[in-house]
């Protein structure tokens, strides 16, 4: 199920971004103060883009097993990407390789393109994360090559607009 985040939240995001296993191909490891900061960054693209974070909790039980968002984060990096609604998803390290992370990311993507019909979404993908990178040819996204964006190479994706 995809919710949006609340402050009860802090716990899950000190919890994921503290796993050197879960953080290595997204900058690595948070302290709690910087990982709720992110959380709320996420949250906040909401009230000024209309695009944000959703926090995904398991139907069975209920837990809070990763997050899913879309943002613009105005990275430096060509070709630039800033002003579009990137996508990306963090799953813990127990809940991945479940099909959960498909499953959320397609319910994200059904709402995009029901919202913002038209337009194209962006991804960049650590070289080594070879879980998300088929995660992201699954939902439709296309690497078209490699990027640099601070000074590390990712492949850089994006999924054709629909609609």
């Amino acid at each position: 199920m995809l919710r949006h985040a609340r402050p009860s939240d802090v716990e899950y995001y000190a919890a994921v971004h503290a796993d050197e296993e879960v953080t290595r191909h997204v900058g690595g490891i948070l302290t709690r103060e910087d990982a709720w900061r992110r959380a709320m960054t996420g949250a906040g693209f909401w009230s000024v883009l209309g695009i944000g974070m959703w926090i995904i909790d398991r139907r069975s039980d209920g837990e809070t097993i990763g997050h899913v968002v879309f943002f613009d984060f105005q990275r430096e990096m060509a070709p630039s990407i800033a002003g579009e609604p990137e996508m990306g998803w963090i799953m813990r390290r127990d809940a991945q390789g479940q099909g959960y992370a498909l499953e959320a990311c397609r319910a994200a993507l059904d709402w995009f393109d029901s919202t913002f019909s038209g337009l194209s979404i962006p991804a960049i993908i650590d070289l080594e994360n070879a879980p998300s990178i088929r995660l992201a040819e699954r939902l439709g996204f296309q690497r078209l090559g490699d990027v640099a964006y601070r000074d590390e190479k990712n492949a850089f994706f994006r999924r054709p607009a629909r609609g």
